[in-house]
């Protein structure tokens, strides 16, 4: 799949945060197909979602080693986005994300895609094989998104 295919059938989508880590941090394909996502996002040509608990996820490193320009980085670079929507936390995300959650999954992961549905995307964006789908969205690997 493109990045060009994702826009064709999705206006809205949910991205996970590390696609904000490979964009930030990484290097090769999947750091490439990060950009190429976020670009299109920036110029409007797909809606997309992200749900707050990614900043704490994306925040986590630069934290962790004291480095507050890098923090105050990331923290600009994803609140500046246009067209992205952070959305916080609240009762209907929480109890979604608790019966997606069964299983194994991942709570960060469990709560990205309950975002995704209470916002109405279509898609969830990640490198994480892991994320199962849901009804009504598709899970997209960000290592097969291909220029």
């Amino acid at each position: 799949m493109t990045v060009d295919d994702l826009i064709a059938n999705h206006r809205k989508i949910g991205i996970d945060s590390n696609v904000f880590i490979y964009l930030f941090e990484g290097k090769g394909p999947a750091a490439d197909a990060a950009a190429l996502l976020v670009d299109a996002v920036e110029a409007g040509r797909l809606q997309a979602v992200f749900a707050t608990v990614g900043l704490t996820e994306i925040l986590t490193r630069p934290a962790s080693v004291g480095d507050g320009a890098l923090f105050e980085r990331y923290v600009d670079e994803v609140r500046g986005l246009a067209n992205l929507v952070l959305v916080a936390l609240n009762e209907e995300v929480a109890i979604d994300a608790a019966w997606g959650r069964s299983g194994d999954r991942d709570l960060g992961d469990a709560v990205h895609v309950a975002t995704a549905g209470a916002t109405r995307a279509t898609a969830f964006v990640t490198n994480d094989r892991r994320v199962r789908p849901r009804a009504g969205i598709q899970i997209v690997v960000l290592d097969e998104l291909v220029a």
